[in-house]
């Protein structure tokens, strides 16, 4: 079985180097720095504690949080956990967020975070040859990370945490969004400065 990787010893390391935090605002600040959700074994290694411990911590800290007047929550979804503004704070979110991303740029965003993990040929083949263009927009912006494939010519592209800290969406939300940027595929929205027709 292989080790933690460099950055969950890095981690580690340095929630050890805090002696006067408790356990719980460790646990809160790995899922702060982290910015996407974590398996509580994984939580559990980054903190460099026992499983049983950082469940207890995550229970404690979900608790505060729920007694507290914040924006933030500690979620649940599935196995994963995330620290994330609240439910409804959403469209607050949207008008002051920068994302400097153009419509189709977007659009290929959501693909990739419908399908969560996916080669760059499929989406090509999604998306049409304009996705080279929207994924390197979304590489100079760091929304998304991308890996040679270890057996084949293609790159494996997934969500970054930055993209993760930003939108904060659900599976639902996603599919939403999903469903919207097809239907508008579909009925052809006006063309913005990036997609004018050709001749």
């Amino acid at each position: 079985m292989p080790g933690p990787e460099p950055s969950a010893v890095a981690a580690a390391a340095a929630a050890a180097a805090l002696p006067g935090l408790s356990l719980p605002a460790r646990l809160e600040a790995i899922l702060y720095l982290k910015g996407r959700p974590l398996e509580l074994a994984e939580l559990a290694a980054i903190a460099g504690i026992e499983r049983d411990e950082a469940e207890l911590a995550l229970i404690t800290l979900m608790a505060d949080y729920a007694h507290r007047d914040t924006a933030l929550e500690i979620h649940q979804e599935g196995q994963q956990y995330a620290l994330q503004l609240r439910a409804g704070l959403g469209d607050l979110v949207q008008n002051l967020l920068p994302v400097d991303l153009s419509v189709a740029a977007l659009r290929t965003l959501a693909t990739i975070a419908l399908k969560k993990r996916l080669l760059q040929s499929d989406l090509v083949e999604l998306r049409g040859s304009g996705a080279y263009e929207h994924i390197k927009e979304l590489l100079a912006q760091n929304f998304i990370e991308r890996r040679r494939q270890s057996d084949g010519r293609s790159y494996w592209l997934s969500l970054s945490e930055k993209f993760h800290r930003t939108f904060s969406l659900k599976a639902e939300d996603l599919a939403a969004l999903g469903s919207r940027l097809a239907a508008a595929e579909t009925t052809g929205p006006p063309a913005t400065p990036d997609e004018e027709p050709g001749p």
